[in-house]
């Protein structure tokens, strides 16, 4: 497999200036040269190859964003080596934006005020698609999602989810190499986010397109993602499948059970019972059940189980491996 992005010990120092309180210390701020460098990105290393769909993960603040910004060309990289598409994206900005695509967020690419089929014409200009290119990208869009009802309304007046869509539609319009998608499926409901997901499963399938996506949902994780990148303060921490990665914590188990009582009454209770065997609890997204994250090396599930069933009437109760989710909570807590 060929590789599209190779990094090699890529870093990117900022200098940032040691702030002062109160007025004083804003007009002393204005002469001063107390600065101390800040490591966004600190040594990392990794190749992608051509169609490949890659989960970058982090917390807030980890150097997601910097390492994206270094890869579309927007930065310059401190020291080390980043190669895109044959490459050095800051030195070729012009020729690096012709080959890759980008969704950021809710900050849409299309023009506000007309339908998105003037804002697609623009992009075909701008980017000088091909008039049977741009024809048979449109046919591409039609058999995936219903693209007559969006081309003809103005963006401002598409839901998020249909703007959302559009933007993606854009991103790929131009038939690119790689795709950057930052938080794609954020504020979107859970039908519209599985509608996000199978389109952007069908375009890497189609057009053998790389994907590096950036997200804090492991929903969009599981469904499009077989390797996983996780960075924090700069650092990689690992660079995977989420297979291998679960084999990491292969001892952990989830058991939900549904009390009779209140649940978040029931939830903190358990909390304080519990506290000794460093059992993690919380509530489910639908409120219906109560999870407890048990490591089975210290104890095992039946046990738990019974000590529950003792102190509180249960409903229901179901076993499940330990999720994506939990898993990369607990790497960014330092369990690997």
């Amino acid at each position: 497999m060929e590789n599209v992005i190779e990094i090699k010990g890529l870093t990117k120092e900022f200098k940032v200036l040691n702030r002062h309180e109160g007025i004083k210390g804003s007009f002393k701020d204005l002469f001063s040269r107390d600065y101390k460098i800040v490591k966004a990105v600190d040594d990392i290393s990794m190749n992608v190859g051509q169609g490949e769909i890659v989960g970058y993960l982090g917390p807030n603040g980890a150097g997601k964003s910097t390492t994206i910004k270094m890869m579309t060309g927007v930065l310059e990289p401190s020291s080390g080596e980043l190669i895109v598409n044959g490459r050095v994206p800051y030195k070729e900005r012009k020729k690096n934006c012709e080959d890759i695509g980008v969704v950021f967020g809710q900050r849409s690419q299309l023009w506000w005020a007309l339908p998105l089929v003037e804002s697609f014409k623009l992009l075909k200009d701008i980017y000088q698609i091909p008039d049977k290119d741009y024809k048979d990208m449109l046919d591409i869009y039609g058999t995936m999602v219903d693209l007559d009802m969006l081309l003809h309304k103005p963006v401002r007046q598409m839901s998020l989810g249909q703007r959302t869509l559009s933007d993606i539609l854009a991103a790929f319009l131009h038939n690119p190499k790689i795709v950057f998608l930052d938080e794609p499926t954020i504020g979107l409901d859970v039908s519209m986010k599985s509608k996000i997901r199978e389109l952007i499963l069908e375009l890497n399938k189609k057009k053998n397109t790389t994907v590096i996506l950036t997200t804090h949902d492991m929903g969009d994780v599981d469904a499009l993602c077989r390797r996983i990148v996780i960075i924090d303060k700069g650092k990689k921490l690992y660079d995977n499948d989420i297979q291998h990665l679960r084999g990491f914590f292969g001892s952990y188990r989830t058991l939900k059970i549904r009390p009779k009582e209140e649940i978040k009454l029931a939830a903190d209770e358990l909390e304080k019972e519990l506290k000794d065997l460093d059992i993690k609890v919380s509530i489910s997204d639908d409120n219906e059940w109560i999870n407890l994250l048990v490591n089975e090396d210290k104890i095992k599930v039946l046990d738990v189980l019974s000590k529950v069933q003792s102190l509180h009437d249960i409903r229901d109760m179901q076993l499940e491996e330990i999720s994506t989710e939990e898993v990369i909570k607990k790497i960014y807590e330092g369990g690997i």
